[in-house]
């Protein structure tokens, strides 16, 4: 309990805000955070490190967790489409908070685990698909809010339509050694504002209709 309330201080600090939402941090203390890590990896759940988890793909430190799922100002009776599942820990602690999460992934062999490890903690409010987050979920579209765990080199269109007018998105955007966390708002008319937060360091998230869409 201490150690997650120091981390929301310094998240707090790090953002800019005075206060960190309690749901957030009682999300956090809740899931078991070392039940979405591989076995090799438990005894480092709970450090405030990225962890491997297969398939050249990391969990994000719980700092990291913390700052995007508290920019996202989720609210109960939010629809929120989650792009990078990887085990399941993020979509866990969107679901404590969310009405509805939607989440996909690429990685067949990681959705498939993580639906497993989110059936055994019963939950029963986050609907998975294996596909290319990059296109978002148009089928349950529009969504109150998005939140993505790779890194675009700008803001997927696709992502953008599919946000409802007053949501929300948080995703990392930008090359290698230069992303910077986002935080994208679409008022009542449409209009997208953006706001640069830290800087932070993703996997990519690359557009599939592209040959390649980042320098080798």
């Amino acid at each position: 309990m201490a150690a997650i309330r120091t981390l929301a201080v310094r998240a707090s600090n790090e953002i800019g805000k005075s206060s960190f939402d309690e749901r957030v941090l009682a999300a956090m203390i809740k899931v078991p955070r070392h039940e979405f890590v591989p076995v090799e990896a438990q005894g480092l759940a709970y450090a405030n490190v990225p962890l491997p988890i297969g398939h050249g793909k990391t969990i994000s430190q719980p700092f990291i967790v913390a700052v995007m799922t508290n920019l996202l100002q989720v609210r109960p009776d939010d629809a929120v489409l989650e792009i990078g599942t990887g085990l399941g820990y993020q979509a866990a602690i969107l679901a404590e908070l969310a009405g509805t999460v939607y989440s996909v992934e690429l990685n067949e062999d990681l959705a498939k685990s993580s639906e497993q490890r989110l059936k055994r903690q019963g939950y029963t409010n986050i609907q998975l698909r294996i596909g290319n987050g990059f296109h978002g979920w148009p089928e349950h579209a529009p969504f109150d809010k998005i939140i993505v765990t790779a890194a675009p080199d700008l803001i997927p269109p696709p992502l953008i339509y599919q946000l409802k007018a007053n949501g929300r998105m948080v995703l990392p955007v930008g090359l290698p050694q230069a992303q910077r966390l986002l935080v994208a708002d679409k008022d009542a008319s449409g209009r997208v504002t953006t706001r640069e937060l830290m800087r932070v360091l993703f996997s990519a998230l690359d557009d599939p209709d592209l040959p390649t869409s980042r320098p080798s």
